[in-house]
């Protein structure tokens, strides 16, 4: 038999080879992170028919004679580190890899084993496991550390499993700074009133239950540019005056435990006696109408020394108008100087920022809250710490106060927290519910909640391979080592080692180039149609060949 005819037939089977590995990459041209392939041809043996002679010296060398018996499909190779272009898609948990030195690879579980894939399709699953959506193969990667969830244990890869439910909720914090800024102006008209400038703000315990501590601010003398600062009120969400409640308690729980103790200078007024009111002899007792009244601190009034009963409030003593702040009384001849749980707010007469709070070289009063509401601790936080508190001391800064003319209106706000930069530190934060995930270039797996924290969850890793196109396709957009691939540690790697990253809300699109495809395509088929024409030809001629006999 002519050695053309088998020939042929292995040009018709390579061809067809080829035409199948075009027909796969074609046909995945919308598959999400496919790798084409392409063949390498490979012709086969020669049969030898003369072997080739040296040279002499009177004759020159005749090469060898040989006969190619065809051609064979010498290799398949999977074009893996080359990238598909990018597919926009807005889902956070869709993920392309970017490589920058080395082909990335995700590496996902089939239930028995670790397999790899380049397909960033990733779902929830109903165990709250992040899952490829094709298959349902669990994700693998690294847990945060249990001592410190800021921290990323890089051992053994494990499932993702980010929607449990210690996960569905973010814990409460205590408040446990704030601040006041904005401008005060001396000619506004609430600075006239008794209850001076009110102003407030939202404060949690560390339970998470929300209270509204209300303060005043006082004018005292414009000229000097001094205010006062004190607080009326703490109200929990049932709108009960928790700080009422404290200070009816015990004799010993005083405001200035509160507010106005501390590093503070306590403030002071005088007032002159009103009119029938006398001194009575003593720093606490006057005299009116014939008799004798010693100030009661409990109840903030003078009482008849005779039990009959009868009472003088602060207003009938010395004018005052409001007497919610008063910790203590001191009476001498025709004066009587009212201490207060206050503070004073120094500011600059020419500046206008704010020169101290409470006492000089300080900017910040403490709000002593851990005294009050739930869980409370019987130890007064001016001589030990406390036990068992529910609400934190806040440490309340005025540093942001200006004192200008505004037009005679003020804008000061009271903020929960302090600025820090884009957020605000020591505010305090109630139960927080998730409300979504998002996915860093690192491939850091962070859970948004309602109360606005951002807690790390878990991190996606990596695998890198020293031959990537050494891997075996095991269908479903996966891959699992061979020999030639090189082994997966168990472990992976952090994909930004390498200046690599992980994209969210896109997708790596096939790699597969249509236009090489059809020219592939093209010549394919001319190489099928040509190894056709040989088995045409030979067959011709073995035609002739049978028909010698005739």
């Amino acid at each position: 038999m002519m050695r053309s005819l088998f020939s042929g037939v292995a040009g018709l089977k390579t061809h067809q080879t080829k035409m199948d590995v075009i027909g796969n990459n074609i046909s995945n041209v919308n598959t999400v992170a496919f790798k084409s392939s392409s063949t390498t041809f490979s012709d086969i043996m020669y049969q030898t028919t003369s072997q080739a002679s040296g040279a002499t010296a009177t004759r020159g060398g005749v090469n060898a004679k040989q006969i190619g018996l065809g051609v064979t499909n010498g290799a398949t190779k999977i074009s893996v580190t080359s990238s598909g272009a990018a597919q926009s898609t807005g889902d956070a948990l869709d993920i392309r890899l970017s490589d920058t030195n080395t082909t990335n690879f995700f590496v996902v579980n089939n239930g028995s084993e670790n397999v790899f894939t380049r397909a960033g399709s990733f779902y929830i699953d109903g165990n709250g496991n992040l899952a490829m959506t094709t298959t349902g193969y669990l994700v693998m990667g690294w847990q945060v550390d249990a001592q410190n969830p800021s921290v990323i244990n890089k051992n053994t890869v494990t499932p993702l499993r980010v929607m449990q439910a210690a996960n569905l909720t973010s814990p409460p914090e205590a408040t446990t700074e704030a601040s006041f800024s904005g401008v005060i102006d001396k000619y506004d008209s609430q600075f006239k009133s008794s209850s001076g400038y009110a102003r407030s703000f939202t404060l949690y315990d560390n339970l998470g239950y929300s209270y509204t501590a209300k303060f005043a601010i006082k004018l005292e003398d414009g000229e000097t540019g001094k205010y006062s600062v004190s607080l009326t009120g703490v109200y929990d969400t049932n709108n009960n005056n928790i700080l009422a409640d404290y200070l009816s308690e015990s004799a010993d729980n005083t405001l200035d435990k509160i507010f106005g103790g501390d590093n503070p200078t306590p403030f002071t007024k005088v007032y002159s006696l009103s009119t029938g009111v006398t001194s009575g002899g003593s720093s606490d007792l006057v005299t009116y109408d014939g008799v004798t009244y010693q100030y009661n601190a409990k109840e903030n009034k003078f009482v008849a020394a005779d039990n009959s009963g009868k009472t003088l409030t602060l207003a009938q003593v010395c004018g005052l108008d409001d007497d919610s702040a008063v910790i203590g009384v001191d009476v001498s001849g025709s004066t009587i100087t009212l201490t207060m749980a206050s503070s004073e707010l120094q500011f600059h007469t020419k500046e206008g920022n704010l020169i101290y709070a409470g006492s000089e070289g300080n900017t910040k009063i403490t709000l002593h809250t851990s005294l009050l509401g739930p869980n409370t601790s019987n130890t007064d936080p001016l001589t030990g710490d406390n036990i068992n508190r529910a609400l934190s001391d806040i440490s309340i800064d005025f540093a942001q106060l200006m004192n200008y003319d505004n037009g005679g209106t003020s804008t000061a706000v009271a903020n929960r927290g302090v600025p820090d930069g884009t957020i605000m530190r020591g505010e305090g934060k109630k139960l927080g519910t998730m409300t979504g995930l998002s996915v860093s270039n690192d491939g850091k797996i962070y859970g948004s909640y309602s109360n606005g924290n951002t807690v790390l969850l878990g991190q996606i890793a990596a695998a890198q391979f020293a031959n990537a196109s050494g891997l075996e396709e095991i269908g479903n957009n996966c891959y699992k080592t061979t020999l030639n691939s090189g082994e997966f540690d168990g472990i992976g790697v952090d994909i930004s080692a390498d200046g690599s990253s992980m994209n969210t809300g896109q997708l790596e699109m096939a790699n597969v180039d249509l236009s090489a495809e059809f020219t592939d395509m093209i010549t394919t088929q001319r190489g099928f149609q040509a190894n056709s024409r040989i088995i045409t030809v030979s067959d011709t001629m073995l035609e002739e060949l049978i028909n010698l006999k005739r």
